[in-house]
């Protein structure tokens, strides 16, 4: 059902206080943003982004649009806490040149090769959720299916025994929780203990691997990372631990948001299914066309070095943005009938990954993942129904699907 959205002032928007239905359907307020205010003044002095090629703009210039959060980071989580140190060591919230050497010596973790090597486990993953909802004939499409793909596969990568990998789902949360633009002291405490737990059980993680290289699976990458160099440097111990919680926190938590609404939106929208199934060539612009029309991250932020102007609008050196990546995702200018889910859509410039130097480093292996994913489940599966509307967390940077449920005739 459309929101009605009479009483709705662009004027008045405040991401930081946004309108009772925004995070159920954020949509129709970003497009009435986009037409009417593309670049927006927030009551606090930042700036929402709306508008596809504004959007580009800042992504493409790292000199001009920084990434660093320690002047945004400061205020919010105090420059003693683990929340601090994680979210500024994390190479997705710094500049080059530190910027370009992490992610160099990271990149070892995706490389073509080792991306190669996960393709028969991640099919016999889904293999195995598949058979567990033949056998039962229902699903709880994000706990069966969405989380339990990506984690598995990322805790593969790096190690994490079976056990444990509801544990790294915990602190993961809690740790991306606290990017939210609001928080209360509950969860800045649950996500700093977070860290904390984090980064000794990855020192535990890597002092036994070191210890016992002979249990390492193949696919591993742990000690790989822990032992990279590039151009004679390597990791600290601290840059370590946090592109690995990075990691583990990034691997997942987007790639199980990407397959939750895969499998939402394609129930939705059945002909879909019967399409892809025909013509099974389309599962690439299908995996495209979910990324961009529900983006997993739906928020990013940069923070300009000097003056510039954009859309229009001059904004001083030090002013913070928010680029709606949900909203560039529907831009008209960029994307015909942006409203419409259509897995033949070519092309699909969306912006679920970034763009330019900062553009996501797991982006091969997230769209390896939803393409086996979604081609063995539809395949399988084509009749599958909701059982129950889906349920939406009510956040802001993340785009999540708490719980969807489905059956099989």
């Amino acid at each position: 059902m459309a929101q009605d959205l009479s009483h709705f002032q662009t004027s008045s928007f405040d991401l930081l206080h946004v309108p009772p239905g925004y995070t159920d359907d954020p949509y129709p307020y970003l497009a009435a943003l986009r037409a009417q205010s593309p670049v927006h003044r927030n009551p606090d002095g930042s700036y929402v982004l709306t508008r596809y090629d504004d959007i580009v703009a800042t992504y493409r210039d790292p000199t001009i649009w920084s990434s660093d959060k320690r002047a945004d980071f400061a205020p919010k989580f105090g420059t003693t806490t683990p929340l601090y140190e994680h979210h500024t060591t994390s190479v997705v919230f710094i500049d080059p040149p530190d910027h370009t050497r992490i992610r160099k010596l990271f990149q070892h973790a995706f490389t073509r090769k080792a991306l190669m090597a996960f393709e028969p486990r991640i099919s016999a993953l889904v293999d195995g959720y598949l058979d567990r909802f033949a056998d039962t004939g229902e699903m709880e499409v994000v706990h069966d299916f969405s989380f339990q793909l990506p984690i598995e596969v990322v805790s593969d990568m790096l190690g994490v025994p079976n056990a444990d990998r509801l544990l790294i789902r915990d602190w993961a949360l809690a740790i991306l929780t606290a990017l939210e633009p609001k928080l209360t002291q509950a969860q800045l405490d649950t996500g700093n203990a977070a860290v904390v737990d984090f980064k000794q059980y990855l020192r535990d993680l890597i002092k036994n691997r070191r210890a016992h290289p002979d249990q390492a699976l193949d696919t591993e990458v742990l000690t790989v990372l822990a032992d990279a160099e590039a151009d004679g440097e390597k990791l600290t111990e601290i840059e370590l631990l946090h592109q690995c919680i990075f990691m583990l926190n990034a691997g997942h938590e987007t790639s199980t948001n990407m397959l939750s609404h895969g499998v939402h939106e394609m129930l939705l929208h059945p002909d879909e299914i019967i399409r892809l199934n025909n013509d099974p060539a389309l599962i690439e612009p299908m995996v495209e066309e979910v990324l961009r029309y529900q983006a997993p991250i739906q928020i990013n932020n940069r923070l300009c070095t000097v003056p510039v102007r954009l859309g229009g609008v001059d904004l001083p050196a030090g002013t913070p943005v928010h680029m709606i990546v949900a909203a560039a995702n529907r831009d008209p200018a960029q994307f015909p009938d942006p409203n419409r889910f259509d897995i033949t859509r070519r092309p699909n410039r969306h912006l679920s990954f970034g763009l330019g130097v900062h553009i996501c480093a797991g982006n091969a292996l997230a769209r390896l993942e939803a393409a086996i994913a979604f081609q063995r489940l539809f395949a399988r599966f084509p009749d599958m129904q909701l059982t129950a509307p889906a349920k939406i967390a009510k956040r802001l940077r993340f785009r999540e699907v708490e719980e969807l449920r489905v059956a099989v005739k």
